[in-house]
């Protein structure tokens, strides 16, 4: 039997509150937002958090490196669909935020059938700061201040993901030698 550690656990909880924020979140009033706000903000922190203690307390695992940026894809991605559908972010933008996180999924896979780890850089955690940051504010697009600010952080969090997808690109580009790039094609 696996035991499952309290950072696995925290990001098992990231998963399981989003069904919780999709019920709130489908719904274009001021409460039911501002409750959907609170559960992202919720699932957002344990993300933080469930890295910081595996870390501190030396809980890395498997299941942890596998299971948290799934974590954060889903719930990434759960609240940025209801968020087009409610007309508070373009579709497009949207577009490229997942489809940078299936690029660079895809990536990962490949450099790790070829031995080569790709460890997150800062730029992706920025990234996934401006995303957290963007999605509470368009959550919470009641006023005209939320409205710019989610709008133009959601547009930070686009150039971030474009620049930290690169930045992966680049580094599994310079890792690869040679005869790992002939078994590739």
């Amino acid at each position: 039997m696996i035991e499952i550690n309290l950072p696995n656990k925290l990001t098992l909880l990231r998963i399981f509150l989003i069904p919780l924020l999709l019920v709130f979140l489908i719904s274009p009033s001021f409460w039911p937002c501002f409750f959907a706000a609170i559960i992202f903000a919720l699932a957002a922190a344990t993300d933080w958090l469930d890295g910081h203690l595996a870390r501190v307390t030396n809980q890395v695992t498997l299941l942890g490196k596998l299971l948290d940026p799934v974590a954060d894809k889903l719930l990434v991605v759960s609240a940025l669909v209801p968020l087009v559908e409610l007309d508070r972010v373009a579709a497009w933008i949207v577009v490229i935020i997942v489809g940078r996180e299936f690029a660079v999924s895809g990536l990962r896979m490949i450099a790790s059938a070829q031995g080569i780890h790709i460890s997150a850089g800062s730029l992706g955690k920025y990234k996934m700061g401006a995303e957290i940051t963007a999605i509470l504010f368009l959550i919470l697009d009641f006023n005209i201040l939320f409205h710019y600010l989610g709008q133009i952080s959601i547009l930070v969090a686009m150039v971030l993901s474009v620049l930290s997808a690169s930045d992966y690109f680049v580094q599994f580009w310079n890792r690869l030698d040679d005869e790992k790039a002939t078994d590739l094609f």
